[in-house]
């Protein structure tokens, strides 16, 4: 077992095939627990992360929503640090996307998005999805089997939330190979964690919506072009352009990681395989489970703007806390016998895999959406669905490989085998 108590969790590239247990080992020892390499409280219980996302909320900053305790506060905190953020924020990596922003910035740029996601939008955006599908894997199905995250589940989750936007279809396949690494990577490539891997896509953006600016097209970039906030001031189109940067790449980057987790669920369990084609009105539970199990973001940073206590823990103002999604999602005080795949379970919506709170994600639905039609057309379109034991070895053995980086929890590949219907 490796030591737990030492390892770096934000810069040992071998943790993460091993998070759960180093998770657990955290939560049997306090729910909130200060590691001790960069001085970030670790919230591993179901309880203190909501207490942070929730209830207690209003007492933290997300200025470090994306990259944690790396790198350190460019200040040094004493007692109440909002006049210290506010002076500082601009030196802070992330600070300018929708993630990390704080109120009043953030409401207001959120209610501006999600009067553009509306309903007949995801709805039509749902026509799309379902034809897109049925081309995708009629490209794949007579292989009978693919890696797949790269020849599946990341192109859907690119061209859907392209199409979502209102991406020229003839650009689409191009940004399916621009997005660039995770978000704060861990070892050799550590040093991505200052970078803003969204910035290379902001020209192309930019010249989106200036052209919807002087034509508009119907589209959900029109429409963000031409928006107001509720007091009737408008954004600027450097805010538009990284709200649509920021979208683009949270908009596949989830569904993409979800998608991939479903399908290693439906190869590694095959009774709930079984289960799961003996009635497909279950799919939306299904994908519940997963993202309760296999969380597509690791963890949710804060900042403390003053001295609070969290789960009965003292925590300091300047301190930075991270829930630890995984950790939460598998506290066996909320979700009995954790480790154990049910998608029967009463709470099985409890997970906090979209975060909750005012920082919920916006995307939540449209990435549940994705991933269920693509199930239901694969599980009509095949008889089993089983992991490439060649690639990954046999059950009970397996062989998986997660990215390298402490954000996000991603396969960096599955491969999967499958008998046509």
């Amino acid at each position: 077992m490796a030591d737990y108590d030492t390892i770096d969790f934000f810069t040992d590239p071998a943790i993460v095939n091993d998070t759960p247990a180093y998770l657990a080992h955290l939560r049997a020892r306090c729910p909130v627990l200060r590691e001790p390499h960069h001085g970030a409280f670790m919230v591993t219980g179901y309880d203190a992360a909501m207490e942070v996302l929730g209830t207690k909320s209003a007492g933290f900053s997300s200025a470090v929503a994306v990259t944690g305790p790396l790198p350190p506060l460019p200040f040094t905190p004493d007692g109440d640090i909002r006049a210290a953020l506010a002076e500082h924020r601009g030196e802070m990596p992330w600070t300018d996307h929708l993630a990390a922003m704080d109120p009043p910035e953030h409401g207001a740029n959120r209610a501006l998005l999600t009067q553009l996601l509306t309903h007949s939008r995801l709805k039509a955006n749902e026509d799309y999805v379902r034809g897109l599908v049925v081309r995708l894997v009629d490209g794949v199905i007579a292989r009978k089997g693919c890696e797949i995250t790269r020849d599946f589940a990341h192109a859907l989750s690119t061209l859907v939330i392209a199409d979502l936007l209102g991406v020229p279809e003839e650009d689409r396949a191009g940004l399916i190979e621009e997005l660039g690494a995770p978000p704060t990577q861990m070892g050799d490539a550590a040093h991505k964690a200052q970078s803003d891997p969204l910035a290379h896509l902001a020209p192309r953006f930019r010249a989106y919506l200036e052209a919807r600016l002087a034509e508009p097209r119907g589209d959900m970039m029109s429409d963000l072009v031409h928006a107001t906030y509720r007091d009737g001031s408008r954004p600027g189109l450097a805010t538009v352009t990284r709200l649509a940067c920021f979208l683009f790449g949270a908009g596949q980057d989830t569904s993409a990681r979800l998608l991939a987790f479903a399908f290693r669920v439906l190869g590694d369990n095959r009774a709930v395989q079984a289960k799961l084609r003996a009635d497909l009105s279950r799919i939306p539970d299904f994908i519940e489970e997963v993202l309760r199990l296999e969380n597509p973001v690791k963890c949710l940073s804060r900042l403390a703007l003053e001295q609070t206590a969290i789960a009965g823990v003292a925590i300091p103002a300047g301190a930075i806390l991270t829930v630890n999604v995984g950790g939460a999602n598998r506290d066996p005080a909320h979700f009995p016998e954790p480790d154990r795949f049910d998608f029967d379970r009463p709470n099985v919506r409890d997970h906090i895999s979209f975060s909750r709170g005012t920082h919920a994600c916006l995307g939540a639905p449209l990435a549940r959406m994705e991933v269920r039609v693509a199930l239901e057309q694969f599980l009509a379109r095949t008889r089993d669905i089983r992991i490439c034991e060649a690639e990954h070895g046999p059950p009970g053995a397996r062989r998986y490989a997660y990215e390298p980086t402490y954000l996000l929890q991603g396969l960096e590949a599955l491969h999967v085998e499958w008998d046509p219907a």
